[in-house]
């Protein structure tokens, strides 16, 4: 693995390292994205946050809304995969969207880049509402990732009321048990927002993505969908997917 690109910025060591033609961005030392120009999916937690789009038909989401940007891994995929008309990327770390427009390819063509705290931009966002809101808010503490907010119930009303009738919500959390215990799961009211509820993870990463949509659905509508999906080739992207139940009492 070669370094591509480094500098320390206030104490922050970023690097952009190269893997043979995967690009990879790290902030002291934590892995915040990874992205394949060729092939467009990365083997990693990324791919997670792009493969529940196609929950829904072809061409059905058209807004997208990325909260938490790091090196703009997932716009990639989004754009060539799934081609929705807009996707906004939110990033508080202005490193991070020079790193996204220089080494990760995002342009005005691909995406809005809205340097802004994602929590405060969300509450005061007054525009139309998105059909899949993906939220990977994280930062770094000891060399290690955490969330920036919790996955609570307050947090979770502003990102439904900000999802169109039967859109989605993709969050990234360290592990299942986070996931499981997040509101959208343990809270009545915020598991009411939802229809469907699915877990998805990889073999070789910790991380486990909640897909929360406002339809109801299946991992098979899943697979079949992406099976269909030209330049996307499943055998080669090992995820495992499980519904996960809802706290409804």
């Amino acid at each position: 693995m070669a370094i591509l690109w480094q500098k320390n910025i206030k104490g922050v060591q970023y690097e952009v390292r190269t893997a043979g033609r995967s690009r990879r961005l790290y902030t002291d030392g934590v892995f915040h994205s990874q992205y394949h120009p060729a092939r467009g999916w990365a083997g990693g937690v990324w791919d997670l946050l792009m493969l529940p789009a196609f929950f829904y038909p072809p061409r059905q989401i058209r807004r997208v809304l990325v909260l938490g940007v790091g090196g703009g891994a997932v716009i990639q995929q989004l754009h060539r995969f799934v081609k929705p008309e807009l996707i906004i990327g939110v990033e508080l770390n202005p490193v991070h969207l020079q790193v996204a427009r220089r080494f990760f390819g995002i342009n005005k063509r691909i995406a809005q880049l809205v340097h802004a705290d994602a929590l405060a931009w969300l509450k005061e966002y007054e525009g139309p509402p998105f059909d899949l809101i993906v939220e990977d808010l994280f930062t770094e503490r000891n060399g290690e990732p955490v969330r920036v907010v919790q996955a609570g119930g307050r947090w979770l009303d502003t990102l439904s009321r900000n999802l169109t009738r039967e859109g989605m919500l993709v969050m990234n959390f360290i592990g299942a048990h986070d996931l499981r215990n997040s509101a959208c799961c343990r809270q009545v009211r915020a598991a009411k927002k939802f229809k469907a509820a699915f877990q998805l993870s990889l073999p070789v990463y910790e991380n486990a993505v909640g897909a929360f949509l406002k339809t109801a659905s299946t991992s098979r509508i899943l697979r079949k969908h992406l099976a269909t999906t030209e330049g996307l080739p499943m055998n080669e992207i090992d995820f495992r997917i499980r519904r996960l139940t809802f706290c409804r009492e």
